[in-house]
C-alpha cells in the first residue's frame, strides 16, 4: 500500500484545540442541508402546485454550489474527540425518521397526481439517498453492534437491507475484482450497470449470509434460512413499508416504495462512480482502487464520502478522520455535480473517465505503466 499522507510532525504530537474541533464540526454541518430543505418541504404541505414547483429553486442551488466548489485538499486533525461528530450522525438519523413520518402524514392529504408527489419524489428520495444511506454507510462500518442495528434500519426505510451483507462482507473484500457486482466495468454505462448490479448484489447478500449458515446452496425451506440477516432484513422493510399503508393510506405507501427506489438509485449511481473501471491487481485494496473527488461542497455535505479511497484501505475510520490521497484517480467533479453528466451525458462521462485512467496508467492502461 502507498504511504500514509503526510501529517505535520507537531499535529501528530498535540490534540487539536476546542476552536479548530469546533470550526471542523461547523463544516460538516453542511450535511443538514437536505435533511432540512426536506423537513421544511413535509413539514408546510400540502402546497399548491406553483408552491411546490419553487422548491426546485433549492436543489438547483446545491447542484451549483458543487459544480463551483473549491478542492478541500487539507488532511483532518489527529486525534479529534468523536462525541461532536457522532451526535451529528445521530441528528441525522433523527430528521431522517422524522421526514418519512411527515411523508406519511402529508400523502394521508394529498394525492399522489400532485405537484407534491414530483416534488416529494424528487427532494425526499435525494435525502434518503444522499443523506440517509450515506449515514447508514457510516454506522455499519462503526464495530458496535447498536450503531450497525441503527444503519440497518435507516437501510430498512429505503429497502435495501441487504446492503449491509453485500456491502462489508462482499463489496469490501472483492471490489475491484470481476467478482464484485458493486465494481463497474470500463466502459459500462450507467443503466447497464444499474440493470446487472441490482439482482447481482442481492445474489452476492443471500449467498454471504447462507454461506454463514453452512450451506451456500441452502433451499428456502431450510429452518436454518430463518437465521439469515437478509432474511430479517426483507421482513423488516416490508413491515415498515406495510405499517405505512396501515396509518396513512395508500398514497403514503406508495410515495413510500418510490422515495425507496431513488434513494437505491441514488445509491447504485455513487457505487457507479466509486470504482468505475478500475481493476485491483493486488490482495490488498490501494488508494488506486477507488476515485476521489476533491470537491470541498461533497466532502461536507455527504459525510466525508467523497474520500472513497481513504475509506477502502481503513473503513471502519470515522468520516472526519478520513484523508485524502494524491494518487488515487479524480472524478471531474464532485458528487452531487456528476450526476446530470452521469444520467444525461453518460458518453462524455465515460470520455473523461478514461482519460483520467489513461493519464494515471490505471484500469486497462496499467500494462502501459
Amino acid at each position: 500500500m502507498s504511504a500514509v499522507p503526510a501529517m505535520d510532525a507537531a499535529d501528530s504530537r498535540l490534540r487539536p484545540t476546542a476552536l479548530e474541533t469546533a470550526r471542523l464540526w461547523t463544516l460538516h454541518l453542511l450535511c443538514l442541508t437536505l435533511p432540512l430543505l426536506s423537513f421544511s418541504f413535509l413539514v408546510t404541505g400540502p402546497h399548491a402546485w406553483y408552491i411546490a414547483l419553487l422548491w426546485v429553486l433549492p436543489l438547483l442551488l446545491i447542484e451549483v454550489a458543487d459544480q463551483r466548489s473549491h478542492g478541500e485538499l487539507r488532511q483532518p486533525l489527529p486525534g479529534l474527540a468523536r462525541w461532536p461528530f457522532d451526535s451529528l450522525l445521530f441528528l441525522l438519523v433523527g430528521l431522517h425518521f422524522v421526514n418519512l413520518l411527515l411523508l406519511g402524514r402529508l400523502f394521508a392529504q394529498q394525492s399522489l397526481l400532485s405537484m407534491d408527489a414530483f416534488m416529494t419524489l424528487v427532494m425526499v428520495g435525494a435525502n434518503s439517498g444522499f443523506s440517509g444511506i450515506v449515514v447508514a454507510h457510516e454506522l455499519i462500518h462503526r464495530p458496535r453492534r447498536h450503531l450497525q442495528l441503527l444503519g440497518r434500519a435507516i437501510l430498512c426505510t429505503v429497502m435495501y437491507e441487504h446492503f449491509y451483507t453485500e456491502h462489508v462482507r462482499g463489496h469490501h473484500v472483492r471490489v475491484g475484482t470481476p467478482e464484485d457486482p458493486a465494481t463497474a466495468r470500463f466502459g459500462e454505462r450507467f443503466w447497464a450497470f444499474y440493470r446487472r448490479t441490482l439482482p447481482a448484489q442481492f445474489r452476492s447478500a443471500w449467498r454471504l449470509e447462507t454461506t454463514r449458515l453452512g450451506d451456500p446452496a441452502m433451499r428456502l425451506w431450510d429452518p436454518r434460512i430463518l437465521r439469515s440477516r437478509v432474511l430479517h432484513g426483507l421482513a423488516a422493510e416490508w413491515a415498515l413499508a406495510f405499517a405505512m399503508l396501515a396509518i396513512f393510506g395508500a398514497a403514503a405507501f406508495v410515495m413510500f416504495l418510490l422515495q425507496a427506489w431513488r434513494a437505491m438509485t441514488l445509491l447504485e449511481y455513487v457505487n457507479y462512480i466509486e470504482h468505475w473501471g478500475l481493476t485491483r491487481s493486488g490482495q490488498k485494496v490501494r488508494p488506486i482502487d477507488s476515485w476521489d473527488t476533491d470537491s470541498w461542497f461533497t466532502l461536507y455535505a455527504l459525510v466525508g464520502l467523497s474520500r472513497h479511497a481513504e475509506h477502502h484501505a481503513f473503513a471502519s475510520r470515522p468520516y472526519q478522520q478520513l484523508r485524502c490521497w494524491e494518487e488515487s484517480p479524480k472524478l471531474p467533479r464532485g458528487y452531487i455535480a456528476l450526476l446530470p453528466l452521469v444520467l444525461l451525458r453518460n458518453q462524455k462521462f465515460i470520455e473523461i473517465m478514461t482519460e483520467e485512467l489513461r493519464r494515471r496508467k490505471l484500469g486497462p492502461f496499467a500494462t502501459e505503466a
